[in-house]
């Protein structure tokens, strides 16, 4: 485990470098989208259309966010639950996406098209939508604005505080976490 930062796009080779319980600052452009955007942007992949931004090496931030207050960039940004994605995020890795942020454990489909895909999982901090919000310093709509906070949105964020939870070899701190910790407390 190690601290960096990192800048996007996330390319595979740059997603092999990172392992689960790394702390990073990640810096660059993502894409926000829920539950609602995923389902919209799968169907549109579904039809043969194309995406209304380029997935190859994306980050997609699991977001709702609230609106900007006057002189804000954005509203609370805080992470929505990632098990709400799963049944999409190996379709959109499939097409080229390869980070997710999010909070929670993800099923073990989207673990196996991570490695098959050279996927990457971070986790941000539940809770803390106005800091992580601090980070992002433009934001822009870029398709579906009809659904509200879910909204596709293009944003720039400099040195946003992520963990790695799972890496593309499947390695997941979540388990490895909880595993230590039973092993320290065992009974004798």
């Amino acid at each position: 485990m190690e601290r960096r930062r990192v800048e996007l796009p996330l390319t595979e080779e740059l997603a092999r470098t990172l392992h689960a319980g790394d702390q990073v600052l990640l810096t660059g452009t993502i894409y926000t989208s829920r539950d609602a955007g995923h389902k919209r942007m799968c169907e549109t992949l579904a039809r043969g259309e194309a995406l209304p931004f380029d997935p190859t090496d994306a980050t997609i931030y699991y977001v709702g966010p609230t609106p900007a207050k006057p002189g804000q960039v954005i509203g609370s940004a805080g992470p929505t639950t990632s098990g709400r994605m799963d049944a999409y995020a190996p379709t959109m890795m499939r097409v080229g996406a390869r980070g997710m942020i999010g909070k929670g454990a993800r099923l073990p489909e989207v673990v196996e098209a991570m490695k098959q895909y050279g996927g990457v999982y971070f986790g941000a901090i539940g809770g803390a939508g106005a800091l992580l919000a601090k980070c992002i310093k433009k934001a822009e709509l870029i398709a579906y604005e009809d659904l509200g906070a879910e909204a596709l949105r293009k944003l720039y964020v400099e040195d946003m505080p992520l963990v790695v939870i799972i890496d593309c070899e499947g390695n997941n701190l979540y388990e490895a976490g909880r595993a230590e910790y039973l092993n320290l407390h065992k009974k004798p």
